[in-house]
This record gives structure tokens, C-alpha cells and sequence, in this order.
């Protein structure tokens, strides 16, 4: 089985992402979230993850508003062995659902750690990170600092950077307690610019959107059709994969080209793409979303298979003809 190391413990190189079992919440009016959520599918979903070796869980106060960081602490209640990672930096109101704005005071943050802790019932959380991906990088040096005192003080293992912004990675990228970057990378964005940074310091590249916000999960079509309930149903600059509630034509081409590769081996569409990360790097840890068990099996399936073969690899970066990534974003 493929692994890697956080916080010294060896773990599988496959993590859980909590975004969508968070359920409904929302960027002033715009749904952020993934759609209604049934608690107890969701912990159904979690326990079976641990069943098949799962480890690592990722989450944040964002999500729900505070919700799935309560699914996945009452879920795992009794499994301090398996990890949790949470992200910090947007301001939560619980009651109406919504982010109230960017949280970057160390005060404000120390509270929101407690609040976390509580939701999680847990005595320490095992990786946070800043959720704030265009942050400065000099206005990110008070939150890190707090984060670094809060590892001193027992009440967080390590930390991090959800950034896709190489300059924000390299700031501080040595400094003591930071173990990883949470970043986008998939299939269609491989991350150049980047992941330089991110091996060079021997840091753990944690990979959200690894199934380009479910389309590489095999599920969806050029005519599925997603509500404006949820978080594909909206129109975003950051969302490169979908548009008006559709996938971008040219993504839905580019799958089509690429899924015999992927589907190698017996593998399916979404163990093929996490296998393409773990093909991409020997630092990928990704953490696609879920909500079922369906989709847990299939996913924790694609540890069984392994990297992508070498010649599938090459056959998808001459199948798709990657043009340059172009200047830092928000992804």
C-alpha cells in the first residue's frame, strides 16, 4: 500500500474530504456548499472509510459552517487513531449558515481553534490549516505564529497552507511545525508551478479537487444538469471544470480523451485519477469528497491498484497537450 508520513505516523497516501458533508451554508448568498446531507448516510460513509484503512480526514470550519467538523468528531469519537485536519480564517455564523468574512486576528483564531476542538472532541488537532488562499504573505505571519504557539501549547500537532501560490508556500515553507500545502491538482492541473516548492522542502502536497470537483468520479455527463442549491450550480472565476450549472464542454472533451488511460488495469474512472496523483508524486496525499459508501469503497479501492503505469501517464500528457498554467490563482 502506498503511504505517507504526518506527524511521524505512517498513514495511507489516500484522505477523506468533509466539504460536502458539511451540507448547505453560504458565501453572503451564494450556496458554497454541496446540496442536502443526510447525517447519518454521512456516518455510515465515515465508518466505513476507517474500515477500509482510511486515516486521514479533512475538513473546515467553513464547511457547514462548523457542521462537518461535528459529523466527523461524532463519527470518530472512538478512533483516535485515525487523523483530522481542519482549515482556519473565515468567520462562521452557525445559525444563519454563512461566512461572515476573513479571520485573520490571533485572538479571534485561538477562539475559533477552542470552538473546533469542541466540534471535533478531540484534545488536539492533527493538522490545521490557513484556509485563505490569496492571504499576504506578511499578513500571514501573525496567524502562523499563533499556530506555532498552539503547537507549543499541545492544542494542534502541525499546520499548514491551503495556497495555490508558490511565493505564499515558499514564505514559509521552513518554518518549524508547517508539514503541508493543501492544494488544487488533478488530471487537468498538474500543479507546476508549485510542487517544486513543495518537494523541495519535503512538505506533503495535500490534493483538493483531485476528482476536478467530481468529474473525474465518472457520475456526470455533458447533459447532467447540477442545482443552484449547491456549489456547481454557480458560477465562480476559481471554477475552471463547470459553468451555469453544466461542465465546460472542453472539460468533457478532455475526459473523453483521457478515460481509457485512466481506466487501466481494471481501475475505475475515480481510482484512476488518484492513481495518476500518486503517479505525479511521491508527496500527493489527495482527499476527494464523498458522501456515501459507495463511494468510499470505490475510492479507498484505488490504494489496491497503485501509481499510474508510466506509459498511461505519458500517453494522457500527449493526449492532452497541456497548454502553459499560466500566472498563480486562486484554484
Amino acid at each position: 500500500m502506498i503511504t505517507r508520513k504526518l506527524n511521524g505516523h505512517e498513514i495511507p497516501a489516500l484522505g477523506l474530504g468533509g466539504w460536502a458533508i458539511g451540507g448547505p451554508f453560504f458565501g453572503g448568498d451564494m450556496p458554497a456548499g454541496w446540496g442536502e446531507v443526510d447525517d447519518a448516510v454521512s456516518t455510515r460513509a465515515i465508518a466505513c472509510a476507517v474500515d477500509h484503512g482510511i486515516r486521514f480526514f479533512d475538513t473546515a470550519q467553513a464547511y457547514g459552517t462548523g457542521h462537518s467538523e461535528k459529523v466527523l468528531g461524532t463519527a470518530l469519537r472512538n478512533h483516535p487513531e485515525v487523523m483530522i485536519g481542519t482549515k482556519i480564517g473565515y468567520a462562521i455564523d452557525p445559525v444563519t449558515r454563512k461566512l461572515t468574512g476573513e479571520m485573520t486576528s490571533p485572538a479571534d483564531i485561538a477562539a475559533s481553534i477552542e470552538d473546533s476542538l469542541r466540534r471535533l472532541q478531540r484534545d488536539a488537532i492533527d493538522l490545521v490549516h490557513l484556509h485563505l488562499n490569496e492571504l499576504t504573505i506578511d499578513a500571514a505571519g501573525p496567524v502562523f505564529d499563533l499556530l506555532a504557539t498552539l503547537r507549543t501549547q499541545g492544542k494542534i500537532r502541525s499546520f499548514g497552507w491551503s495556497t495555490d501560490f508558490p511565493d505564499r508556500a515558499a514564505a514559509y515553507a521552513h518554518r518549524d511545525g508547517l508539514a503541508s500545502i493543501q492544494h488544487a491538482m488533478n488530471v487537468f492541473f498538474r500543479a507546476d508551478r508549485l510542487m517544486p516548492v513543495i518537494e523541495a522542502n519535503n512538505l506533503l502536497s495535500i490534493n483538493r479537487s483531485p476528482l476536478a470537483m467530481g468529474l473525474l468520479g465518472g457520475r456526470y455527463d455533458a447533459s447532467t444538469r447540477f442545482s443552484p442549491d449547491e456549489i456547481r450550480g454557480q458560477t465562480a472565476d476559481w471554477m475552471a471544470y463547470f459553468s451555469d450549472g453544466r461542465i465546460k464542454p472542453e472539460y468533457a472533451e478532455r475526459l473523453s480523451r483521457v478515460r481509457d488511460s485512466l481506466t487501466v488495469g481494471g481501475r475505475s474512472l475515480a481510482q484512476g485519477a488518484l492513481c495518476w496523483l500518486w503517479a505525479r508524486s511521491n508527496h500527493t496525499l489527495p482527499i476527494p469528497g464523498f458522501r456515501t459508501e459507495q463511494q468510499v469503497k470505490d475510492l479507498a479501492g484505488a490504494l489496491a491498484f497503485g501509481p499510474l503505469p508510466a506509459q498511461q501517464m505519458a500517453d494522457i500528457e500527449s493526449t492532452l497537450a497541456r497548454e502553459p498554467e499560466g500566472e498563480p490563482r486562486s484554484r
